[in-house]
This record gives structure tokens, sequence and C-alpha cells, in this order.
């Protein structure tokens, strides 16, 4: 951005300048086991950085990590010299989200001004000076007017483009528009380290191109961009997520498996003793009521309470047909 006829002083120490961003072993775990690991890389202040990968592949927690949003189980980072996880509040307040898809949602029911007035009206009560809260109220407000025409010029949204202006609810702008507006509202903290989600979902091979035109435009007026992808576009530093194993693969068939194991040979080995110290095949035992029995060995050994509870389950089983 220029110098000519932009804020001076307090403001222009507000002005994004690239936040270094780095990493070493960096490695997140969760619940379910492993989101991503061995995460290295070092990108310079104002760098492109794609984080590409397939789905489920750590992309976007990576993302929220380095931006302070979640906290890292392995390895370190540092963002703009600040060290994560220990200083993540640090790291929040020079990062800023566009839209993450369940974390910072545009509110489809919301007029694209809407969202930009309560951006900037929370950007000034939460981040702003003390100085600047003690300005009389017409001149807040014309700050405030000027923040919002600043980030949407560099987000490169038009708004008389669009169907009713700034009366046009989210429900109606298009994917290239909404994806403009979430970086917009990222802008007006004037972030250091800027983090867009899926960046090219849904969008045709133009509008992928105008979005990282946007993206390196925001790198060159010094601000560093991280972009979840599922391509990185030539130029960018690439880093590339891959989904973890499956956390318990190798446990599943173990826990059924175990039990089972003894029980195969425990029943062959009973029957095969009874034989061997028995009668003659020919000759079969008689059960209680006096019968010869006949059949295999499996028979032998009714005296058995064990034996006997068994057959006459099975009987039971066979009669109800739940067999």
């Amino acid at each position: 951005m220029g110098n000519g006829g932009g804020p001076v002083g307090a403001e222009a120490e507000e002005r994004p300048h690239g936040a270094a961003v780095v990493a070493d072993g960096f490695g997140l775990k969760g619940p379910r086991g492993w989101a991503f690991r061995k995460v290295s890389f070092r990108a310079e202040p104002g760098s492109l950085v794609a984080i590409e990968g397939p789905s489920g592949s750590g992309r976007t927690c990576l993302l929220l990590a380095l931006t302070g949003r979640m906290r890292a189980k392995e390895g370190h980072a540092e963002v703009g010299g600040l060290p994560l996880p220990r200083k993540m509040a640090a790291v929040r307040r020079i990062s800023a989200l566009g839209q993450v898809p369940g974390v910072n949602e545009l509110d489809p029911a919301f007029t694209v001004a809407e969202h930009l007035r309560e951006r900037a009206l929370l950007q000034r009560r939460f981040d702003g000076s003390v100085r600047a809260l003690l300005r009389r109220p017409g001149t807040r407000a014309a700050e405030t007017r000027a923040r919002i025409e600043e980030a949407v010029t560099a987000a490169g949204l038009d708004l008389d483009a669009l169907p009713k202006g700034g009366r046009t609810s989210v429900r109606d702008l298009e994917r290239l528009e909404a994806l403009r507006l979430s970086i917009a509202l990222a802008l007006l903290g004037r972030p250091r380290l800027l983090a867009v989600d899926d960046t090219d979902l849904k969008l045709s091979d133009a509008a992928r191109t105008e979005v990282w035109a946007l993206l390196r435009s925001l790198t060159a007026a010094g601000t560093t961009v991280l972009a979840v992808c599922s391509e990185a576009p030539e130029g960018a530093l690439r880093i590339t997520t891959e989904a973890p194993e499956a956390p318990g693969t190798p446990e599943a068939p173990e826990t059924p498996e175990a039990p089972e194991t003894p029980e195969v040979p425990e029943a062959p080995a009973k029957v095969s003793t009874e034989k061997a110290a028995g009668a003659p095949e020919d000759t079969a035992p008689e059960d209680t009521a006096g019968a010869p029995r006949t059949g295999t060995g499996t028979d032998t050994g009714a005296g058995d309470p064990a034996s006997t509870t068994e057959e006459g389950a099975a009987d039971a089983l066979a009669e109800t047909g739940r067999s």
C-alpha cells in the first residue's frame, strides 16, 4: 500500500507487516489420534504459504495451530517471533482468519454491510487503543468507514457490483464474493498473518486464478498469508500434509481374536482324551435311561454337567429357530 494519503502516527504503526512463520517437527494430536505430524518449514515475512493435501490430512488443524487457535502437542513453531503454543494469545492478536467452516462462518441472514459494520465495531472495541476510544464520535465513525473501505478494496470486493449493493444478503453471494468478504473482514484488523481455509474449493479455474492473484497482492503489501488448498499455485511455499494412519487400526482385530484363539483347540482336546480312555468305538456308552447312544465322539461324556448344559441349550435354540 502506498503512503500517500494514508494514516499517519499511531494508525501507521497498525499497518500490516508480515510475520515470519517457522515450524520444526510441529504436530497436533487429538482424541482420534494425530491430526498432523513432523511439519517443518520457514516462511519469511510477506510469504504466500500454500498448505495442500488430501481431505482429512490435517490442513485446517495446521492452519488453526499456526494462528494460535489450536494447541500443538509436538515440536515447536514461531509466528512473528512468538513461540507456540506458549504465546497462543499473542499470536491470535497478530493473526486473522478468513472464513473457516465451523469456526467463523459468515451469517447467511446478515447483509454484507452488516457484517462489515459489526466486525469494524468489534475491532475498535476490543483491539483499538485507548486514545482511539476517546476520540469524538464523528471522528471514530469516519475512521471506521475509512478502515472498511480500505479492507474492501484490498479484498477486491466491489460492493456496487453486488445485486443489492451492501444490502445484499450473504446467502445471495457467489462463492468467490463470499470468500472476498471473509478476507475483507479479516483485513479490518490489519493482521500480520492472514489464514484462509478452502481457498480453491468449488471455484472455477478462472476464479481460482483471481483468488491467488488477490492473495499475492496482500503478500506484496506486507501480509504473510497461509492458504489451505487442494493444489498449490506456482511460486508459493508449498507445505504438504499427509493423512496419518488411522489410530487403533492394528488393535481392532486383536480384541476379538484374543479370546477365540484358546477356545478352538480346547473342545477337540477334551473329546480325544475321553475316546482314548473309554470304550471302543463300536460300543457306545449308555445314557441315564439305559438306551445305547449312537453317534460321533461329541456325545461322549454325557455325564459331564457342562456337556449336558451345552447340548440342552443347542436343542432349545433349534426348537425356537434361533440357532
